[in-house]
């Protein structure tokens, strides 16, 4: 659990606050119902310290599950637009100054004014803040500058050239070590919406969802702390960003308003990114340009692992996770054996050797 010490205080204190719900409750039943105020004090006692002990169990339980999803909402909070945040506030104060006013009458009842006045607070601040946010686009017409500021901001904020991460790249880890050898140079950022989409599969139902998320994550924290110049997450997006698109297409357009360079290793981002003229840096292709090259004739030494499709064919491949495909080798499964390139196939997975098995009585490999 992260922040132990805050953690052990908010847990404290809910787990306090669950006591005096109960013994409220307990002195409001003893009051109103009769049958329980007539009872003897021993039994009254136990009464109320059952219900104190009820109570601070529920609240220790919910201090216990409500801090990680504390956590991770204050977290989430970074994505969230500064025009959302402002009418969320907006509605707070409005809904609960409403219900404060409309709940005055109430007051001085006794037992029973606090918590309808709890209860009219609630809903007073579910119903403004639900009703500042619909209206939050008439707020921006009414004060401009509201929806200016996210603009100017993210213009200022990031220059020219910098990079834009993608979930993808993140969830996949290699661009972490890509950042420390310097070959991704520049101020590089991460969208709010890359963020929020990469938390929601962390809390997918499904376990390998749910894993990929996690260790997006953990690779996310370190482009934070362990790369020079830090990962910085982007939080306003500017004009024209609608949250009704695809992330991908968010990413592309968001990419092109600000002149950045979108780092991926998806092939439709890449493809988006095309049709829009945005740069892009393709990890998958940095990957298959760095793969040594191999021209036919050429001689190596390489491991059968498996059968091939056709027959007689036996399957290697090289280090670098390159296959090759081995003519009349088969038989030769498990074995080191040399061979000769006779064939290269560049696809987009990658490239494919083919080859044929070297002659025997032939001593130069490769």
């Amino acid at each position: 659990m992260a922040y132990p010490g805050l953690a052990t205080l908010y847990v404290v204190a809910i787990t306090f606050a669950g006591v005096l719900i109960g013994n409220t409750v307990s002195s409001t039943l003893m009051r109103y119902i009769p049958l329980l105020g007539t009872q003897p004090q021993a039994q009254r006692f136990m009464f109320e310290l059952g219900l104190n002990v009820i109570g601070g169990l529920l609240g220790f339980l919910v201090g216990l599950y409500s801090f990680n999803k504390i956590v991770r909402v204050t977290g989430q909070m970074e994505s969230v637009p500064l025009l959302d945040k402002i009418a969320a506030v907006l509605g707070v104060v409005i809904g609960l100054g409403v219900a404060m006013l409309a709940t005055v009458p109430f007051a001085s009842l006794e037992g029973i004014g606090v918590p309808i006045r709890i209860v009219a607070a609630l809903l007073g601040v579910l119903l403004g803040v639900a009703f500042t946010m619909s209206a939050k686009q008439q707020l921006a017409t009414v004060f401009p500058w509201l929806s200016q500021s996210g603009l100017a901001r993210s213009s200022s904020l990031v220059p020219p050239g910098s990079k834009l991460l993608d979930t993808n790249i993140i969830i996949d880890g290699r661009v972490a070590d890509i950042c420390r050898t310097g070959f991704i140079s520049g101020p590089t950022f991460i969208p709010g919406f890359v963020l929020q989409e990469l938390q929601t599969i962390a809390d997918s139902a499904v376990p390998v969802k749910r894993a990929r998320g996690r260790r997006g994550l953990e690779i996310l924290n370190q482009l934070k702390t362990e790369i020079t110049p830090p990962v910085t997450v982007l939080n306003e997006y500017g004009e024209g960003d609608s949250s009704d698109d695809a992330v991908d297409l968010r990413l592309v357009k968001l990419a092109q308003r600000l002149n950045a360079t979108v780092v991926t290793n998806d092939y439709s981002v890449n493809e988006i990114a095309k049709l829009h003229e945005v740069s892009v840096l393709n990890v998958n292709e940095l990957s298959n340009s760095l793969k040594p090259v191999f021209l036919p004739g050429e001689e190596l030494t390489v491991t059968a692992v498996k059968e091939g499709k056709e027959p007689g064919q036996g399957v290697a491949y090289l280090d670098d996770g390159t296959m090759v495909v081995v003519e009349h080798a088969s038989r030769h499964v498990g074995q080191l054996i040399p061979v000769v390139v006779t064939s290269v196939l560049q696809t987009r997975a990658g490239k494919m050797i083919f080859a044929d098995l070297k002659p025997e009585g032939d001593g130069n490999s490769r």
